[in-house]
C-alpha cells in the first residue's frame, strides 16, 4: 500500500516534542532497504534519503550485526579514559582513503559539531605557529554549515541567520558559482574562473593578513541543490588559496562517503584541501557519526603548543564507530559508489526528461545520487515562480501523499526560489528509479494543475 494522505493531527495524541513547525507526520513502523512503512501500513519510498543520510539503506543486516558486537562488548568509552578499537580501526580507514598527508582524525557526533571543529583547529593552527591575525572564514552565499553559531556564521542561508546575527561573529562571503543563472558572453569554464576569482578579491577587500581559511561545498547541499561548479573553479580556488597561505576547508557532511561516486566529492577535480569535514552518510543514519579530517601539518602544531582546545562527550563513540566502520566496509564490498555512478546517470537522465515535459522545471544538475531540479517562472531568465505558490513545499507534500520523500528549500539564499533533491539511497536498483520517477511525474501533473502551470503531453 502507498500513502495516501497523512491521517489529521487532531486524531492523534499531542506531542511533546517540537522542530520547526506544527506539521505532524505519519508515526513510522519500520524501514528497510529504500523504503519506510507507516503505522497504518502506508509505504514511502525514501527518494531523499532522509536528509542525505541513509546512504546504505534502512536495516541493513551486517550493520546491524557490527553494532550488536560492539554492543555486546561496551557502548561508551570516554576518550580521555580509554582507547578503543573501532574508532582506531575507523581512523585508520578514513586516513587511507583520504588525500596523502590529510590522516589525522577527530570524530564528533553530527555535520555541524565537524564544521565546527574544522573552524577551531584553523584558528589554532594559526595561534599555535605565529599567525594570531588571521581569523576571518570566508564562504559562499548561499551556503549551509551548520546550526551552531560558529557554523551559522560560515553559513549564507537569510531565514536561518538573521534571527542570530547579534548574537555571532558573521564571517565574510562570495557569490556562490550559480552559473546557470548566468546570461553573459562567457562560456562555462570562464564563468568558473570569474567565480574563483572573486575569492581574490574578497581576500583583498579584508586584509589578506587576517584572512584564515575559505570553507565551501564541492557539490553543494541544500541550500544550493546539488549545485556543481564548472571545472575551472575548483583548481583555480586552491591556487588563490596557495597563494594567500589560507587554508581549504571542503564540506563534504552532505557529499562525501561516496554519494557522488567517489569517496570525496573533491577526488573528481582531484582537489585537495587542508581540512575536511564528514558526517550523514559516514554511519548512514545508523548512529550518530561525523569527522574532521585533518592535515597532519596542521594538528602537530597545535599539539605541540598545548593541545586541541575542543571535543565533545560522544567523541569516537565505540558503537557510533563500530556502525561508521559497517557501513564504510557495506561500500566497498557491494560497489555502491559505482552504483551511485549508474544510477545516478539513470535517475539524472530521467530528471532531464521531466524537464522536458514540465517547462517550469528550469535546470537539473548534480553528480552521482546527490541530484537536484530548480523551478522556475521562465527558463530564459531563470525568474523564480511566485513565492505565493510555495512550490518547494507544496510539491513535498504532494509527491509524500503519493508515497515519495523529496527534500526541498527555497532557491535563492533562503527567500525565494525552489529547488528539490532527489537522492535516493545508494543501493536504489533500476526499477526503483523507475518507480522514483514515476511518482515525481505523477506529483508535477498534480502541482501544475493546481498552480496553472504548462504541462507537455509528451511522457517522460
Amino acid at each position: 500500500m502507498t500513502a495516501t494522505t497523512a491521517p489529521a493531527a487532531q486524531t492523534r495524541e499531542p506531542s511533546n516534542l517540537f522542530y520547526q513547525t506544527r506539521n505532524r507526520r505519519p508515526v513510522v513502523a519500520r524501514a528497510e532497504g529504500i523504503y519506510f512503512w507507516d503505522k497504518d501500513g502506508r509505504r514511502y519510498i525514501d527518494g531523499s534519503s532522509g536528509a542525505m543520510v541513509a546512504n546504505i539503506g534502512h536495516s541493513n543486516p551486517r550493520v546491524l550485526a557490527a553494532m550488536r558486537r560492539q554492543m555486546e562488548e561496551t557502548t561508551f568509552a570516554y576518550r580521555l579514559h580509554f582507547e578503543n578499537e573501532a574508532a582506531e580501526t575507523l581512523a585508520k580507514r578514513i586516513a587511507q582513503r583520504a588525500p596523502q598527508g590529510l590522516d589525522r582524525i577527530f570524530f564528533v557526533s553530527g555535520g555541524s559539531e565537524a564544521v565546527e571543529s574544522c573552524l577551531k583547529l584553523a584558528r589554532q593552527h594559526a595561534v599555535a605557529t605565529g599567525q594570531e591575525k588571521r581569523w576571518k572564514v570566508i564562504s559562499r552565499f548561499p551556503s549551509y554549515h551548520g546550526a551552531t553559531l560558529g557554523a551559522l556564521a560560515v553559513t549564507g542561508y537569510t531565514p536561518m541567520t538573521a534571527p542570530f546575527a547579534p548574537m555571532m561573529q558573521e564571517m565574510p562571503k562570495i557569490p556562490a558559482p550559480t552559473c546557470y543563472l548566468d546570461r553573459d558572453n562567457l562560456d562555462w569554464e570562464a564563468r568558473g574562473l570569474r567565480y574563483a576569482e572573486m575569492l581574490r578579491e574578497e581576500i583583498e577587500r579584508q586584509g589578506p593578513e587576517s584572512v584564515l581559511a575559505f570553507i565551501m561545498e564541492p557539490v553543494g547541499g541544500a541550500s544550493t541543490g546539488a549545485l556543481v561548479a564548472p571545472d575551472s573553479y575548483y583548481a583555480r580556488v586552491r591556487e588563490i588559496c596557495d597563494d594567500y597561505g589560507i587554508l581549504l576547508i571542503l564540506d563534504e557532511v552532505m557529499s562525501g562517503v561516496g554519494r557522488t561516486g567517489r569517496f570525496l566529492a573533491s577526488e573528481h577535480w582531484d582537489l585537495r584541501p587542508d581540512i575536511i569535514a564528514l558526517s550523514k552518510g559516514f554511519a548512514a543514519g545508523y548512529a550518530p557519526l561525523g569527522a574532521m579530517v585533518a592535515d597532519r601539518r596542521l594538528v602537530e602544531p597545535v599539539l605541540d603548543a598545548g593541545g586541541f582546545i575542543h571535543g565533545y562527550t560522544y567523541a569516537g563513540n565505540p558503537l557510533a564507530c563500530a556502525a561508521g566502520l559497517a557501513v564504510l566496509e557495506e561500500i566497498e564490498s557491494q560497489d555502491l559508489m559505482g552504483n551511485a555512478t549508474r544510477m545516478g546517470g539513470l535517475l539524472k537522465g530521467g530528471l532531464c526528461r521531466l524537464m522536458a515535459r514540465f517547462p517550469f522545471i528550469g535546470d537539473v544538475r548534480g553528480l552521482g545520487l546527490l541530484l537536484a531540479f530548480e523551478m522556475v517562472a521562465d527558463r530564459q531568465t531563470m525568474q523564480p515562480l511566485p513565492k505565493g505558490l510555495n512550490a518547494h513545499s507544496r510539491l513535498v507534500d504532494l509527491a509524500y501523499e503519493r508515497g515519495l520523500i523529496i527534500y526541498s528549500r527555497r532557491t535563492r539564499g533562503g527567500i525565494e526560489g525552489d529547488h528539490f533533491l532527489v537522492c535516493p539511497p545508494m543501493i536504489v536498483d533500476e526499477a526503483q528509479v523507475g518507480e522514483i520517477l514515476g511518482l515525481l511525474e505523477e506529483s508535477l501533473v498534480a502541482f501544475a494543475a493546481e498552480a496553472g502551470l504548462p504541462v507537455s503531453n509528451s511522457a517522460a
